[in-house]
C-alpha cells in the first residue's frame, strides 16, 4: 500500500473469508494485493471441504472477526441456518462478471456450445440479460435458481437429466460438491467463479462493513441515572443521614451493575450519576436495548424509582448532550419511560416501568441457575475444573460445553453476571488485531449457596 494512504483508515478490519478451500485460497491470495483507496484488511480463511462444515468452522473464529465475507449465497445461508451470525456479513455475487467469465471459458477454452447449457444458482432474469447483451438466443438455456440451502440437492439431477437427453452440452454450477459429482458421472461441467474485480468489490464492501461495525461498537455511551424522589416524598437534603445512606447504597449498586458492562460510574450531583461506557458494552448488557440497566435493580433492591437517559456519540461531549436530551424526554413522560438518543439524534424508547417485571426477573433467575448447573456438570465431566480453584471461561468455551452458538453463550454469561453468579473480568488484549477476549469468572461458591437455598 502506498504512503499516500497511510493513516487514511481508522481501523484495519478482520475479515473472515468463508467458502470452499480452493475459492478461499484464491480470495486470500488476491486479497493480499487488492487493498486500495485507503482501505486495508486482515483476512482470516474459514475453509471447508464439505458444506456441512460451514457453521462449525465459522464458530471457531467468529469471536475474533469484524465481518464475514462468504464465497456465495450457499455458505452464507448455511451459516445463518445453523446459528446467528454475530458480526456483519455479506457474500460474493455469482452473476455479473462471474457469469460472463464462465461463459467465455466454456466457449473459448472448452469449445462448448453455450447456446445449449444448464445453469444453477443464478436468477433467470440475469441469464436473459447476459444473453441479450452478447446477442445469443436463450431458448435452449435451462436455469434452476438458488432458493435455499436445500437447493443444491436438486442441482445434480437437474444438470444430469438435461445432458443425458442431449438437450445441453455443458453444465454451469457455483457449488463445488455439485461440480465434483457431475464430473464423476461424466457430465461436462464448469464452475461459476468470481472474477478478480468481483472479489475486489466484495472485499471493499466487507471492509467498510467491518469498519462501521467497529466504529459503532466504540461509540461513547453516557447514561444519566437520577433519583427524582426518595420514599415517595420530596428529595431530601444532602445533610439527611438516611438519604446519605441511601445514596451510598445506590452508588454501590451502580458500581456493581457497571462492572458487569465494563463501565465507569461518576457522581454528577447530589442526586444523579454519570455512567460512561462504550456502545458495544451497553448493547450487550441491555440485550440490544430490550432490558433496562440499573432501573429494575434499583427498584428491586433499594425500593428506588430512578430515571435513566442514555446518549451516544463519537465524543464524550456529544454523548453527554444526547444523554441530557434523553433525560429531558424521560421527565416529560413523568418518568414512566427511558430513552436512548443516538449520535445522529435518533430517539429509541426503552421499556417502560411495569410491575410485571418481577415475574420476568424470577424467570431469568431460574434460567440462570439452570445454566450454571449445566455448566458445572459439563466442567466436572470434562476435566474436573470445578475442583481446581477459580474457574474462568469465555463465550467460546461455554458454547462448546453447552452446545450453543457463541452469541447465545455471551447472553447466558451476561445473565449469570446479572444474577451475581459470575464476574466479568477485564478483556484480554491479544498481540494482533481483533477483538479482545472477554473472560468471566464463575462464582461457584455463590451458586452452591443459591442452589442449596432453592432446594
Amino acid at each position: 500500500m502506498s504512503d499516500a494512504y497511510e493513516g487514511a483508515m481508522p481501523y484495519r478490519p478482520v475479515v473472515g473469508v468463508v467458502g470452499p478451500t480452493d475459492l478461499v485460497e484464491q480470495i486470500m491470495h488476491l486479497g493480499a494485493d487488492l487493498s486500495g483507496d485507503g482501505l486495508e484488511w486482515r483476512l482470516v480463511g474459514v475453509a471447508y471441504e464439505d458444506e456441512t462444515e460451514v457453521a462449525r468452522e465459522l464458530a471457531r473464529v467468529e469471536p475474533d472477526l469484524d465481518v464475514c465475507l462468504f464465497a456465495g449465497p450457499l455458505p452464507y445461508d448455511l451459516a445463518r441456518k445453523a446459528s446467528e451470525i454475530d458480526v456483519p456479513a455479506t457474500f460474493i455475487p455469482l452473476s455479473g462478471s462471474a457469469l460472463y467469465g464462465a461463459l467465455l471459458r466454456a466457449a473459448l477454452e472448452d469449445r462448448h456450445d453455450i447456446r445449449r447449457l444448464s445453469v444453477d444458482s443464478i436468477p433467470r432474469r440475469e441469464i436473459e440479460d447476459a444473453y441479450t447483451d452478447i446477442g445469443l438466443p436463450i431458448d435452449d438455456v435451462h436455469v434452476l435458481e438458488y432458493q435455499s440451502p436445500d437447493s443444491p440437492a436438486e442441482f445434480v439431477a437437474f444438470h444430469e437429466e438435461l445432458y443425458r437427453r442431449g438437450t445441453t452440452t455443458v453444465a454451469l454450477t457455483s457449488v463445488r460438491s455439485v461440480a465434483h459429482r457431475l464430473s464423476a458421472s461424466g457430465v461436462p461441467v464448469l464452475r461459476t467463479m468470481p472474477t478478480t474485480e468481483t472479489i475486489r468489490t466484495a472485499l471493499r464492501t466487507a471492509a467498510l462493513l467491518g469498519i462501521g461495525n467497529r466504529l459503532e461498537d466504540s461509540q461513547i455511551a453516557i447514561g444519566i441515572v437520577e433519583v427524582p424522589a426518595v420514599a415517595g416524598g420530596p428529595l431530601r437534603t444532602a445533610g439527611d443521614l438516611g438519604y446519605q445512606e441511601l445514596r451510598l447504597a445506590l452508588h454501590r449498586l451502580l458500581l456493581d451493575e457497571a462492572r458487569a458492562m465494563g463501565a465507569t460510574v461518576l457522581p454528577r450531583d447530589d442526586h444523579s450519576y454519570h455512567v460512561v461506557a462504550t456502545f458495544g458494552s451497553v448493547v450487550a448488557a441491555t440485550r440490544d436495548f430490550s432490558v433496562l440497566p440499573f432501573v429494575e435493580t434499583a427498584r428491586r433492591e433499594l425500593g428506588l424509582d430512578v430515571e435513566l437517559g442514555i446518549g451516544l456519540g463519537m465524543t464524550a461531549r456529544d454523548a453527554e448532550a444526547n444523554a441530557r436530551t434523553a433525560m429531558s424526554r424521560a421527565r416529560g413522560e413523568d418518568g414512566q419511560q427511558s430513552y436512548v438518543v443516538g449520535h445522529d439524534g435518533h430517539v429509541l424508547q426503552l421499556s417502560g416501568r411495569s410491575r410485571t417485571r418481577r415475574a420476568t426477573y424470577d424467570d431469568t433467575r431460574i434460567k440462570a441457575l439452570d445454566t450454571m448447573a449445566r455448566l458445572v456438570d459439563a466442567l466436572r465431566d470434562t476435566d474436573g475444573a470445578t475442583e481446581a480453584g477459580p474457574v474462568v471461561v469465555d463465550a467460546t468455551i461455554v458454547a462448546e460445553l453447552l452446545a450453543v452458538t457463541p452469541r447465545t453463550a455471551r447472553r447466558l454469561l451476561l445473565s449469570l453476571v446479572e444474577l451475581g453468579l459470575a464476574w466479568q473480568m477485564p478483556p484480554l488484549r491479544t498481540p494482533g488485531p481483533g477483538r479482545p477476549r472477554q473472560t468471566y469468572r464463575l462464582l461457584l461458591e455463590r451458586f452452591e449457596e443459591t442452589d442449596t437455598a432453592r432446594a
